[in-house]
């Protein structure tokens, strides 16, 4: 399984931005998905994650309610829709993928295959 995530950029606080990625492998379907993010000087964090087998959706208390995690099946694709962004939110956004089978969760050790990341920058 490779990934591969595009779409970070430098933006405003207040403004949206989507990232994409696209996951390559036969079990799409049965992967679950999740979204990371490290900001400079601290450790990665989970940000959201959807399970493969009833599309159940966690998000982090920091973003509930701002993102959207979604997926494309007919694309191989995951989305993370990112509204009303604050400076809070800049960091290196990862995607990642549980092997086939499992659900989600938040833990990072739970996930086997990463993206190699997209820099966001929130500019206040």
């Amino acid at each position: 399984v490779q990934l591969q995530a595009s779409g970070g950029g430098l933006v405003q606080a207040g403004d949206s931005l989507r990232l994409s990625c696209v996951v390559s492998g036969r079990a799409f379907t049965r992967t679950s998905l999740a979204w990371f993010r490290q900001a400079p000087g601290k450790e990665r964090e989970f940000v959201a994650a959807e399970s493969w087998n009833d599309g159940r959706t966690e998000y982090s208390d920091s973003v509930k309610g701002r993102f959207t995690i979604s997926r494309d099946s007919a694309r191989n694709m995951v989305a993370l829709q990112m509204d009303t962004l604050i400076p809070e939110d800049t960091a290196v956004y990862y995607c990642a993928a549980r092997k086939p089978g499992y659900k989600s969760t938040t833990y990072i050790s739970g996930y086997s295959y990463w993206g190699p990341g997209t820099l966001v920058t929130v500019s206040s």
